[in-house]
């Protein structure tokens, strides 16, 4: 029941993620698809029928793949969650940990993820009158 739960306040932050530009809307669909697939098979259907999974989700499950500008947005909002307690806390041990944190995260979704275009605003050359 914990992981239904944890699964509808994630899916409800991932909703804040799409009108919010500050909130990342994948991590937290994520989060809800774990959540959903750990606590019940019939919310994870649910879940995956739903056109904010499906639009949202579905192509980085099945493909393991995102957009330049996606992957910068979850890296960098949580690099402003990893910088509150960066700044507020003095262990350098934390602070090492911290940064280990953050280059890793980097590494993963640079060699990990794979990148791909996004659809919008691709041009498509215009033929001339003689079909060229």
């Amino acid at each position: 029941m914990l992981f239904v739960i944890g699964g509808f306040l994630a899916l409800g932050l991932g909703i804040l993620g799409i009108i919010l530009p500050l909130l990342p809307t994948t991590p937290f669909l994520l989060l809800a698809s774990f959540c959903f697939v750990k606590g019940s098979e019939r919310f994870e259907r649910w879940f995956k029928g739903t056109k904010i999974y499906q639009r949202h989700l579905e192509s980085f499950v099945r493909e393991r793949a995102m957009t330049l500008k996606k992957k910068l947005t979850i890296l960098l909002f949580a690099d402003a969650m990893i910088a509150i307690p960066f700044f507020l806390l003095n262990s350098i041990i934390i602070r090492g940990i911290l940064l280990f944190i953050i280059l890793y995260k980097y590494y993963y979704f640079f060699t990990k993820i794979k990148t791909v275009q996004t659809n919008k605003g691709v041009r498509h050359p215009v033929k001339n009158s003689h079909g060229v």
